[in-house]
């Protein structure tokens, strides 16, 4: 079986993006395919993502996986860097997805530090990636973002709501190994940001309603505190 770099050639060759043709990575080929109304979900949260950072300079993009979806993020800020600890995903994103708008990068977050990424960013963006931490390593992860963030920065993080967990696949119920709810994602955050807002979701819809009740919630941190 073919991997990484090796494997995105193999596509390559199947394909003509002189034509304008465009090359899914295979778990999102899969998630279209099996549940569409879920991508479109996933969609409109990079929308909203986007929309609170927008005229960002430089922004980080933690978990960026494939890089498919930070096509939505560049279409707000001037530059996106997105890092990933997947090596096969990061080939992929840097073959089909780079741009002088994207980059990405093969790193782990909880090895990361700043020089890394050749600067600090104004915005930071992390969507379904923190509940994937080992409780025991969140605030190592939270540091390491921190550390590559200037002063009057926006960081985004949007995870699942552990009250909807009832719901979810068996699959992302083995992945998701730290879940927040509503409160403990708004208090986890005001640990290390001066300003904390949080906003909940249901489907493609972003409100202020009840945070129980949603079945994503983002947390948007302003103003990083010392730590």
């Amino acid at each position: 079986m073919l991997y990484g770099k090796e494997l995105w050639q193999e596509v390559n060759k199947c394909v003509n993006l002189e034509n304008g043709e465009m090359v899914l990575p295979p778990y999102l080929a899969t998630e279209i395919e099996e549940d569409f109304k879920q991508f479109t979900f996933s969609l409109s949260r990079y929308k909203f993502a986007g929309k609170m950072l927008e005229g960002k300079k430089r922004v980080l993009e933690v978990g960026c996986s494939y890089g498919f979806k930070t096509r939505m993020l560049s279409q707000f800020v001037d530059k996106v860097i997105g890092v990933d600890f997947d090596e096969e995903a990061i080939n992929y994103a840097n073959l089909f997805c780079r741009t002088e708008k994207r980059e990405y990068i093969c790193s782990d977050i909880l090895n990361l530090e700043y020089k890394d990424l050749g600067g600090l960013f104004d915005g930071a963006i992390c969507l379904d990636a923190i509940e994937h931490i080992e409780q025991e390593k969140e605030d190592i992860f939270m540091r390491n973002i921190l550390k590559n963030l200037d002063v009057h920065s926006v960081c985004i993080i949007g995870t699942p709501n552990i009250t909807a967990s009832e719901y979810q696949s068996e699959m992302s119920k083995i992945g998701h190994i730290n879940l927040y709810s509503y409160d403990r994602l708004r208090s986890f955050m005001e640990k290390y940001f001066y300003h904390v807002f949080m906003f909940s979701m249901n489907d493609e819809v972003v409100h202020t309603g009840f945070g129980a009740m949603a079945h994503y919630i983002f947390a948007v941190g302003v103003d990083k505190l010392e730590i």
